[in-house]
């Protein structure tokens, strides 16, 4: 899928995320005020005021959303509930199932620490008015901006205790650990709850991709102020409404280069290190001879392996070689499409590696291990078995 002039959200959360900050945020990137207040109106919640005001986290301005309940309601809302008052309200059926999804992806995750089905979960902080008000409020704001796809970066979680319905709990929160499952997240980089239940089920119901490398064209900034004040960075979710310019035709991604430096090894283990690289995960492996200090002879090791290999890669560096550090670094691949198709000749089956710039065709050969094989069943100089094999493929393009 190309992704050339899509219209981004992107979501960069380096002090978290919250329904509050998250709605704030998308008033200040030029969401209209009047317009969500007329739509969250219709939720006929006759106990709330929501205001938006400007302030400021380390002299960096934003929008500050409060949602004050007069008379919060002492109940405790199920599924059920929650999904009425949305559906009794006149707002445009695609909000609701926005609305729907975040609260569904609240009720499984709730569900799952307490050993409950969605249905059965009794909300409390998040069944709340100003909760529901967080959660239709981000999906009115989300569908008014009209933006192709939804990013975000790596989401900071925060450390500590919080006081709850259940009584005191971890920081992050157990649904919010649930919710962002299998999500790139950061612990300890505020010392409170940076990331609410709410936060984490907008981000993982809107975002379709994590990446802290998005490659986009900024056209606006919106700034989300929280409420906690004091912190060592400054409380504030920053949303950019971007587009992907991607220029490029070649395939790229982000990968781990991880390289050391040896020069007091026995050299008949680098075979035996190699195998036991790429076991755990490695792409490439490669060896430069260099000259180290005091002149003596080394060698560069250096691994190229994606990012969640790389932990894996350096632990492996660490037991199998003398080395006793490494260095790693996040780069980016580019590379042209890889098919490989398997051509019938007159030695058998041979798989064909092709390499293609969009549909163009750069390069093409076969597998190495093919030709060896039949080199050695037909005893003929591997040399031959290639000539021929390209004349085969010449003729067939004939």
């Amino acid at each position: 899928m190309n992704d050339d002039g899509k219209k981004i959200l992107y979501y960069q959360c380096f002090s978290g995320i919250s329904g509050d900050m998250n709605l704030g945020a998308l008033v200040d990137l030029g969401v209209p005020v009047d317009y969500l207040l007329g739509e969250l109106k219709k939720l006929e919640l006759s106990n709330v005021t929501i205001s938006f005001s400007k302030e400021s986290r380390h002299e960096i301005y934003g929008t500050n959303a409060t949602v004050s309940v007069s008379h919060p309601t002492r109940i405790t809302r199920k599924l059920k509930d929650i999904y009425e008052i949305i559906e009794e309200a006149d707002i445009a059926p695609v909000v609701k199932t926005t609305a729907r999804k975040i609260f569904q992806t609240l009720a499984e995750a709730e569900g799952k620490i307490h050993d409950k089905s969605p249905e059965q979960i009794h909300f409390h902080e998040v069944g709340g008015e100003d909760a529901i008000i967080d959660i239709v409020g981000s999906a009115l704001a989300f569908h008014y901006l009209n933006v192709d796809e939804v990013w975000s970066s790596t989401v900071e979680l925060g450390q500590g205790f919080v006081k709850s319905a259940h009584g005191i709990i971890p920081i992050p929160a157990p649904a919010t650990t649930e919710i962002l499952k299998n999500k790139p997240v950061h612990l300890g980089g505020t010392d409170f709850e940076s990331t609410t239940p709410t936060g984490a089920a907008i981000l993982s119901t809107l975002v379709t991709k994590f990446t802290d490398d998005p490659e986009i064209t900024i056209q606006k900034t919106g700034y989300g102020v929280g409420k906690h004040q004091g912190s060592t960075r400054p409380n504030l979710l920053r949303i950019f409404l971007a587009t992907h310019n991607k220029s490029s035709v070649l395939l790229t991604n982000l990968a781990e280069e991880i390289e050391c430096t040896i020069d007091d090894m026995n050299p008949e283990w680098y075979d035996w290190i190699m195998k036991k690289l790429f076991e755990a995960g490695a792409n490439d492996v490669t060896l430069t001879p260099i000259l180290m200090k005091k002149n003596r002879p080394g060698m560069k090791l250096s691994v190229l392996c994606p990012g969640d290999k790389a932990d894996g890669i350096g632990i492996a560096l660490l037991r199998e070689t003398t080395t006793i550090g490494y260095r790693r670094r996040q780069v980016r691949k580019y590379s042209l499409t890889r098919k490989v198709n398997t051509v019938q000749t007159r030695y058998g089956k041979v798989r064909i590696k092709e390499s293609y710039l969009e549909k163009e065709l750069i390069t093409r050969k076969p597998e190495y291990e093919d030709c060896r094989k039949i080199a050695i069943d037909t005893g003929l100089p591997l040399r031959k078995i290639y000539e021929e094999i390209d004349r085969f493929l010449t003729k067939m393009d004939k």
